[in-house]
């Protein structure tokens, strides 16, 4: 693996922005920015011997930037944090003291996808992004340190490896909001064929707010374990938004989706070490000029973020989400492409 850094020429509150490419033996390659630690680009060769790039993205750090994009948010290929998905009412208590965010989803106004991270050095080929989130930084406690490796191997993985350190305990829950779509031509992702090792899935209410419960997949439209189309058994209008419980060593590195397509014959699989996957398939995806000037519609991606179950902080049954002085937030999350 080999990389390049970019400078972008772009500035926010006086730290640069850079777009890192790393690279492999079989021409692959993958372009991340320290803004928002977004992955950008994720190009492989294809059953037919096509470049192929199976995520959305723009085609440089202006469109990341551009204000009718923000302003229809969907969190376009970045990191997600302190704390992703939602949170009850942006409200969570710890040793009795009560924190309220800025809002429910994603960390607040202004999370970690919002952010100019440091870029530290390495001993080998890969990138490490730094942030120090400070104390009371939309409403969470204590400074929290967090790093955020990537890697490329030569069997087309990405590797994501996390840490987290903090002065103060702490609720944490991070991700990364990548868009993928196995078609070279793009479009609606009902094709796509998804496997999910997941029995239970986790009720959510009217706001999509998880609310503790366990609910079979087994007679739903949310089984995807032995397989079969997205869109099969989908509502179009609506698709998926829900969060998977994986069957699988919680803490363990295991399967948590593996999707393919017929025309580019790709299969994408998902491994990590996190108990839970928030499938999602972008219905809220509304941008006007992505990559190569072509827009991106609802429903023309799907996400799989990799996570510990969303909402812990208020449902005590659930394993923790705080972390602790001292201790260390660990996780790895791959995604392999192959044909």
């Amino acid at each position: 693996m080999k990389e390049n850094q970019i400078s972008t020429g772009r500035f926010i509150d006086g730290k640069e922005i850079f777009a890192v490419e790393l690279t492999n033996s079989l021409g692959s390659k993958v372009k991340i920015y320290n803004y928002g630690a977004i992955v950008s680009e994720f190009v492989i060769t294809n059953a037919k011997g096509e470049k192929q790039d199976v995520i959305l993205g723009f085609d440089d750090i202006d469109g990341y930037l551009n204000e009718d994009y923000l302003a229809d948010y969907p969190y376009l290929g970045v990191i997600v944090g302190r704390y992703s998905n939602r949170i009850k009412d942006g409200k969570f208590s710890i040793n009795g003291k009560d924190y309220v965010m800025a809002r429910g989803l994603h960390g607040g106004e202004s999370g970690f996808d919002k952010k100019v991270w440091d870029i530290l050095p390495t001993v080998d080929p890969s990138l490490t992004l730094q942030y120090v989130s400070p104390d009371g930084e939309e409403g969470f406690p204590g400074n929290l340190t967090v790093q955020l490796t990537f890697k490329l191997s030569d069997a087309d993985e990405l590797i994501l490896d996390y840490k987290a350190f903090t002065d103060a305990a702490t609720a944490i829950n991070l991700t990364h909001h990548t868009y993928f779509n196995l078609n070279k031509n793009g479009g609606n992702i009902a094709g796509h064929h998804l496997r999910m090792p997941a029995s239970n899935y986790l009720e959510q209410d009217a706001d999509y707010v998880v609310t503790g419960k366990l609910i079979p997949v087994t007679g739903t439209n949310h089984d995807f374990l032995g397989g079969k189309l997205i869109g099969q058994d989908w509502d179009p209008g609506e698709g998926y938004d829900q969060s998977f419980i994986l069957d699988k060593p919680y803490g363990e590195l295991g399967l948590a989706s593996e999707t393919t397509e017929a025309s580019s014959r790709l299969k994408l699989e998902v491994y990590t070490t996190e108990p839970v996957a928030h499938f999602y398939t972008a219905k809220y995806l509304n941008t006007a000029i992505g990559r190569g000037g072509k827009g991106y519609a609802p429903f023309e991606a799907f996400c799989i973020e990799t996570q510990h179950y969303p909402n812990s902080v208020n449902i005590p049954a659930f394993p923790t989400t705080i972390l602790l002085p001292g201790e260390t937030y660990k996780q790895t999350t791959i995604f392999k492409v192959s044909h």
